[in-house]
């Protein structure tokens, strides 16, 4: 197939084979393969006081409102998550339900942060952390 262009929204049943140029803004769903170049803007989401850390977007943002108690579902094969705390109302300890290298990450003031990464036989992993308390 030679080149196409498209205007308007584009759905396909069967996924798209091949290379892509240009912008492409919006939702997607389901799974991009291959090499990106360019920019990635996940979607942001908030967490406040204690309970479970979303998994549906790639940043967190973390508000804690006492001594607050936080899980982390299992994820899916290759996730990144970064989780920031923006708002200091006592720490909070989160506990992912699968995890290698650690047992807790205690959030304790305004710009800790860390960045997970989910794999199917470890759980969620530690790629980067500032200021948080890893234990």
């Amino acid at each position: 197939m030679g080149s196409t262009t498209f205007s308007g929204p584009v759905t396909s049943t069967n996924g798209f084979v091949g290379n892509l140029t240009g912008d492409v803004t919006g939702t997607t769903t389901g799974n991009v393969t291959g090499d990106l170049t360019g920019r990635v803007i996940g979607t942001v989401t908030t967490r406040s006081g204690a309970g479970a850390v979303p998994i549906t977007a790639s940043t967190v943002r973390l508000t804690t409102t006492a001594a607050d108690a936080l899980t982390l579902a299992n994820g899916t094969n290759g996730q990144l998550l970064t989780i920031v705390m923006v708002v200091d109302g006592g720490d909070g300890t989160l506990t992912p339900t699968t995890k290698t290298g650690y047992t807790t990450i205690t959030f304790g003031d305004v710009g800790d942060s860390v960045t997970l990464q989910y794999f199917t036989t470890l759980g969620w992993m530690i790629v980067s952390n500032y200021g948080a308390t890893v234990a």
